[in-house]
């Protein structure tokens, strides 16, 4: 017997196309984003005739659709003109290509096609731009260029390739090009220098949050083309929204939630997806959620956040006082590198903004104030959290005290 066969046996197949569930799924419609697409295919209608639309800046929290509106366009732009003769639309991903030569290496190759085509690494950028440049005049035509995820290439190089892209039509003689750019942060404007302000923000289109209701419909649409009748049970889409709503409105998030659910009920080999799969999918993902964060956290509040374990298990009340001693002795037994207290409180501040401790600070008068520690998460984060092949040599620290201290106990019984 394969050691597939008992879960194959017990599993009821309940999603019958699992692509309409992927957030990266464009549907032939996007309901509840009309005005926003209206507003962007007025600003861009110009690049069909070969005339230079305006730069725009999109923006609006996570799950709200704009990156989805903005492929949705770009699939009916390429409808309008399938050839490409007057305009092309490219789109590129700054949370994947987040410096400035795989930005530009990207839209280039999405632009020559020829055996000319940039390598991955090794040219100058300054090369890297000319070859660009040179291609896209012969061209003769509007390229609109999207970047998804702008704020990334911010945060880690600067504006400097804005400077590049936005100054590229003062070089150009037969193409154009129109940049938009998506951000989840309203106030990124905000952080580029006046030059690139101006020249990159020239329309800006704001997307707001989904509400419950419009949750419910995007999940219904997509419910009714990736389930057959009667497998979704009454209340889960209503719930499912209600989740979602209340948490920022994010559509990703709604359809996490209904995919994890009936993948769950397929699991446990139910015919059907009810509340309480969906119940039990948002402790599956806020737990997952939590876990990814806590990976990418330094091995420094790893150590910190193990420490106020140690305490919260003691039940002992946990203080910043209180955390340093214990992790004094954790990087003594892991042989990791001392914090001063002052930067071991710092830590605690980044664990308490990530969610995953809740630190208050109390006031003793004039005895001065210090700051009590609460954890805030369940048992099975606990575990992976101790599970980490980082702690191993306290889990044996641990055993070899626990051994010595019994020996000790066994003797003195003897004497």
């Amino acid at each position: 017997m394969g050691i597939f066969d008992e879960s194959k046996q017990k599993r009821k197949q309940l999603i019958k196309n699992r692509n309409i569930l992927q957030t990266t799924y464009i549907p032939d419609q996007l309901p509840h984003r009309e005005n926003e697409i209206r507003n962007i295919v007025e600003i861009i209608t110009p690049s069909l005739y070969k005339n230079k639309p305006s730069n725009i800046l999109v923006t609006g929290k996570t799950g709200t659709g704009k990156t989805a509106v903005l492929n949705y366009i770009g699939k009916e732009l390429k409808k309008e003109d399938p050839k490409e003769e007057n305009c092309s639309f490219i789109y590129v991903n700054c949370e994947i290509v987040d410096n400035p030569y795989g930005i530009l290496f990207n839209i280039s190759n999405q632009i020559i096609i020829d055996q000319n085509r940039i390598p991955p690494t090794g040219w100058s950028l300054d090369r890297v731009y000319d070859t660009m440049i040179s291609y896209i005049d012969k061209e003769n035509k509007v390229f609109i260029i999207v970047l998804d995820e702008i704020d990334r290439i911010l945060q880690k190089n600067g504006d400097d390739i804005f400077y590049f892209l936005t100054t590229m039509n003062e070089i150009l003689k037969q193409s154009k090009i129109s940049i938009i750019g998506v951000t989840n942060n309203a106030k990124f404007t905000e952080l580029l220098s006046t030059k690139i302000k101006s020249r990159l923000g020239e329309e800006k289109v704001i997307f707001s949050p989904y509400n419950a209701e419009q949750l419910q419909n995007i999940l219904r649409g997509r419910a009714e083309l990736a389930f057959d009748t009667e497998i979704i049970g009454d209340g889960v889409i209503s719930r499912c929204a209600a989740i979602s709503a209340q948490d920022s409105g994010d559509a990703r998030k709604a359809l996490d939630l209904l995919r994890v659910s009936a993948e769950i009920a397929e699991r446990n080999g139910d015919t059907s997806v009810t509340e309480a799969h969906v119940i039990a999918a948002r402790n599956k993902i806020e737990i997952d959620a939590v876990i990814e964060v806590i990976r990418t956290i330094t091995v420094q509040s790893k150590i910190v956040l193990r420490s106020i374990i140690e305490l919260h298990e003691k039940k002992d009340i946990i203080t910043t006082g209180n955390v340093y001693s214990i992790y004094k002795e954790n990087c003594d037994i892991l042989s990791a590198n001392l914090l001063k207290e002052k930067r071991v409180a710092d830590l605690i501040s980044e664990l308490d903004m990530l969610g995953i401790i809740h630190a208050r600070v109390k006031s003793f008068g004039r005895n001065g104030r210090t700051r009590e520690i609460e954890l805030n998460i369940n048992k099975d984060i606990i575990d992976f959290v101790k599970k980490d092949e980082l702690f191993e040599p306290l889990q044996k620290h641990k055993s070899k005290k626990q051994t010595t201290l019994w020996k000790e106990q066994e003797d003195n019984k003897k004497v």
